[in-house]
């Protein structure tokens, strides 16, 4: 809100033109009526575009288009306090804003004194979407207003006190969130850093830009976006998955799921995301963690799984080196043993992707000492031995197979799992794309609209002007030739 304006002319003006840029609704209070000399004090909107850019580089050859203002510029409301005229115009009783509209009325003309005149009301009329007129009447007999501050409303002029009413309703009702170019509301934080941009160019010699102040908030809120996004993935993630996961699928989907959201979170909190620099850094995070998580499940498994294999072949271990085994058919009852106990081990829950690949190099460091036993067992012939010897291979072989069958699988899985991740980045990426180009529509066509229905306005009061001038000059025309008419009756 703004009042009267006293002291240094810059820093006002520089005050003038930063209320402007931070309010959604514009208050410009001043005493009496509108006049040149409410005009004359209200000069530095005349001054804006010297104050302020809307583009970071506006072609050197034009003046900034007025509609480019219209998309941040507040509402206009300008207040009149101890406002002593009727509110009449050609004898009909008109009402505030009317009154307003028709004190913003242009002259017909080109003199200095006219473009003196008419360049206040057409910033205003230019650049301000929205303008509202209120007036007020004195709130009490001029030797009580030195008390106005311990005075009550029922010691106040009743049609000061319902002015006061609807002002404040329409003020309460009617002032939206502060919204930047491209549908951007301005929230706490937001405000704390536009003040400092603003302030910041100011005091560099610059001018405040809109599309550079948006671009820098677009940059700590991006990446404080970036940061929401991934700490609510890390929650989910912490909330969903219990390690090991029986299967790789298992926590991939559930990554998905907590990336999904994670995206949402940062689609929602972030814009002006220039090349998606912002996003492809989430994407990069994300990726990160969805692969320690797998290297966390595959460590989880591993240690899982080597603990259950060193408590279920605990006692076989011990079998051997007591030498149980190394008798005439130990090499028998081994397998047997061995046989047993993998069952056991197999049918364990909660041993993650790692079961196979743990069980295979458990069995692959006890070759050499199942051999031997099988060499020293004299019940076996040396074919028997033989036929043992390839049977073990063969299942080596099988299990070396099966891993790496295994492995390609999961490799398969990652694959697939960053295309759905790029795809899922894609689709919410393209929605914002298409949101934002719509309200960019809506607010290009709302800011045309405003600046054809003021250029529709200047032109019919220009065509009432011309048409007053040309019915003056009528009448003019009339009264000469009914004073000739005259003249030559009385010759």
């Amino acid at each position: 809100m703004c009042s009267d304006f006293q002291g240094d002319n810059q820093n006002d003006s520089w005050i003038f033109a930063l209320a402007i840029l931070l309010s959604s609704t514009f208050v410009y209070n001043s005493m009496g009526t509108i006049n040149q000399q409410a005009m004359d004090q209200l000069h530095y909107v005349t001054e804006l575009t010297e104050k302020i850019r809307a583009k970071s580089s506006p072609d050197a050859n034009e003046v900034e288009d007025s509609a480019d203002f219209v998309s941040f510029f507040p509402d206009f409301v300008w207040t009149l306090r101890d406002f002593s005229l009727e509110l009449e115009a050609d004898g009909q009783p008109i009402s505030a804003d009317e009154y307003l509209q028709i004190s913003l009325k242009l002259k017909q003309g080109t003199s200095p004194k006219d473009k003196n005149f008419n360049l206040p009301r057409l910033c205003i009329r230019k650049f301000f979407p929205k303008k509202k007129c209120f007036i007020f009447d004195r709130p009490t007999h001029r030797k009580k207003l030195g008390q106005l501050e311990t005075m009550h409303d029922d010691e106040l002029d009743p049609e000061f006190v319902q002015q006061a009413a609807d002002f404040c309703s329409y003020i309460f009702s009617n002032s939206k969130v502060k919204t930047l170019s491209g549908g951007i509301q301005v929230n706490g934080p937001r405000l704390e850093s536009l003040v400092m941009t603003y302030i910041n160019a100011i005091s560099s010699g610059d001018l405040p830009c809109m599309e550079n102040a948006i671009l820098a908030l677009a940059q700590i809120e991006n990446s404080a976006a970036v940061k929401k996004a991934i700490a609510h993935y890390d929650q989910q993630m912490a909330e969903k998955v219990e390690l090991p996961t029986e299967t790789l699928q298992e926590l991939l989907d559930l990554h998905m799921a907590s990336e999904k959201e994670a995206i949402e979170v940062f689609i929602k909190n972030s814009f002006k995301d220039v090349d998606h620099l912002f996003q492809k850094e989430l994407a990069a995070h994300l990726e990160k963690r969805r692969d320690d998580f797998y290297k966390e499940n595959m460590k989880a498994s591993s240690d899982r799984c080597s603990a259950l294999l060193k408590d279920i072949f605990h006692s076989l271990e011990e079998d051997i080196k007591q030498g149980v085994y190394s008798k005439s058919g130990g090499y028998r009852l081994l397998i047997q043993t061995m046989q047993e106990l993998k069952k056991k081990y197999l049918e364990a829950p909660k041993k993650g992707i790692q079961s196979e690949e743990v069980l295979h190099a458990y069995l692959s460091s006890k070759e050499s000492v199942i051999d031997a036993i099988l060499q020293t067992d004299q019940n076996l012939t040396e074919k028997e031995k033989e036929i043992e010897v390839q049977r073990v291979k063969a299942e080596s072989a099988e299990a070396a197979a099966k891993m790496l069958e295994e492995m390609q699988k999961k490799n398969q899985q990652m694959m697939e799992e960053k295309e759905k991740s790029y795809q899922e980045h894609l689709k919410q990426l393209t929605e914002k794309m298409e949101q934002e180009r719509a309200e960019l529509k809506a607010e290009q066509e709302r800011a045309l609209s405003l600046k054809l229905k003021e250029q529709a306005m200047l032109l019919k009061e220009g065509f009432q002007n011309e048409s007053r001038q040309l019915q003056r000059e009528i009448e003019n025309l009339k009264n000469n030739m009914e004073r000739r008419r005259n003249r030559c009756i009385i010759s």
